[in-house]
């Protein structure tokens, strides 16, 4: 059984849902201690819980320490599996960050695969759920991924009530990602939504988007309470480029004007395309263990090596036969990942 401490790197619940995910992948069982230790509220929250859940369910796995605040699971995965399952986290924390763990499963099993997730479709601290749909999943189609995410509500703090379909078909062998230059820019896109709120936050939040990029499309959506459970919003910004594609994304907070939302949101998709960067910094650490699956070699260009892309390295060294590379490229970063020969 591989031991794995949870608080290494940035030590938090990405390196517990990436490790979980490369054991159902590689059949390893794993320990992890430590969970979430630097964190102010140490543990597993329920978001946590359902991710590992998830996961387990894809692979038959046995778990143990599977509860509300638990720092250390023993993870026994079986035989991954398709089918259609059901996963709900009950209060309004992300199902993208439960997809973070569940889709690359889901993608290496072999089989088609539906997944019902209910939760919070656009909460704090993590993507919302147009980042996942516009900015990620068209980067993994690059490179051979088949997957498609249906909204069937929306949902925010606190209560959540969202959910989501998610369709996967067999796709593997992935393709490697070879990007070492963005190209020119073909066009920007925008996705801003409100839910039980007055109209004019969509179209300030939009409006003060624009003004970073004038040529922008941004549809705005106004969902009412058979669309969505509770009050909220998103601002996602995805520029297509030549070779690649980048987004920016902001969420709806108490307190905070649209205006600074939508702001921060172009002003984050600026400094991307500026930078030449090929991937965002968000996408740079989410497309990693995808790109571990390839056959071949993949690179490319990030503004900075977050301490979650960093972590999620050490993790798939750990787990699978590639070794990762980083690298100064002018003011950018590359990082590479090449198949290693030599026994993990």
């Amino acid at each position: 059984m591989r031991a794995i401490d949870g608080s290494y790197g940035e030590g938090g619940g990405q390196l517990l849902r990436t490790a979980v995910a490369l054991a159902a992948i590689t059949g390893q069982a794993v320990h992890l201690y430590n969970i979430r230790a630097k964190r102010s509220n140490p543990g597993l929250a329920a978001q946590h819980l359902t991710a590992v859940k998830a996961v387990a369910a894809l692979c038959g796995a046995e778990v143990q320490g599977l509860e509300t605040k638990s720092q250390e699971i023993f993870f026994r995965p079986g035989p991954l599996r398709g089918g259609g399952f059901d996963f709900a986290v009950g209060t309004a924390g992300s199902i993208t960050l439960v997809l973070q763990a569940a889709l690359p499963v889901a993608v290496a099993c072999g089989a088609r695969l539906r997944m019902n997730i209910s939760g919070g479709t656009d909460v704090r601290a993590a993507p919302p759920l147009d980042y996942f749909r516009h900015v990620l999943l068209p980067l993994l189609s690059s490179i051979g991924v088949r997957a498609k995410i249906d909204v069937l509500r929306r949902g925010y703090f606190p209560r959540g009530g969202g959910e989501v379909a998610v369709e996967v078909e067999p796709s593997l062998p992935l393709r490697p990602l070879l990007l070492d230059a963005a190209g020119n820019l073909l066009e920007i896109r925008g996705h801003a939504h409100i839910a039980n709120l007055p109209v004019h936050i969509v179209q300030r939040m939009a409006h003060a988007a624009l003004a970073a990029f004038p040529a922008a499309t941004i549809d705005q959506a106004v969902l009412g309470r058979d669309e969505a459970i509770g009050a909220g919003g998103a601002i996602v910004l995805a520029a297509q480029m030549q070779h690649t594609r980048l987004g920016a994304a902001a969420t709806v907070q108490r307190g905070v004007p649209a205006e600074q939302l939508g702001s921060e949101a172009g002003q984050l998709l600026r400094e991307e395309i500026l930078s030449g960067a090929t991937l965002d910094i968000h996408a740079a650490d989410q497309v990693l263990i995808y790109l571990a699956l390839a056959g071949g070699s993949s690179r490319f260009l990030a503004r900075n090596l977050s301490s979650h892309a960093a972590t999620a390295i050490w993790l798939l060294e750990q787990f699978l036969p590639v070794r990762f590379s980083v690298s100064q490229a002018g003011h950018l970063v590359r990082i590479k990942m090449e198949p290693n020969m030599t026994p993990v």
